[in-house]
């Protein structure tokens, strides 16, 4: 199994900056891929950010582009998703979870930290 901890949200001004840490601890070394992903009340999770764990390849969700920096620190099992210039349509409870395949579902989930934009 692999275990994920998210950390770093919490209440930030439209504008501003937040970068989010998800530790992975236990069998890391099955990890292919860490995907961000959040959830506002009321709607659907969404798809937010992934990087393959030994490449370091990058995904971003369109609207995320340009905003969002994904990363990874492997030495640290460490995967970080820097939030530049929130809206308040940010806020949201952000998930970060793990896939063990290429193409394979995400299967290993964190508990979430809140995201607040204040407008």
């Amino acid at each position: 199994q692999v275990q994920l901890a998210e950390s770093g949200g919490g209440l930030v001004q439209t504008g501003g900056s937040l970068r989010l840490s998800c530790a992975a601890s236990g069998r890391t070394f099955t990890v292919s891929r860490v995907g961000w992903f959040r959830q506002a009340p009321g709607k659907e999770r969404e798809f937010v950010a992934a990087i393959t764990w030994s490449g370091g390849t990058t995904y971003y969700a369109d609207s995320m582009k340009g905003r969002f920096t994904i990363s990874r620190d492997n030495a640290k099992n460490t995967v970080y998703l820097q939030m530049n210039k929130v809206k308040p349509e940010d806020t949201a409870v952000y998930y970060c979870a793990v896939a063990r395949t290429p193409i394979g579902k995400y299967d290993y989930w964190g508990q979430g930290t809140q995201v607040t934009v204040s407008s």
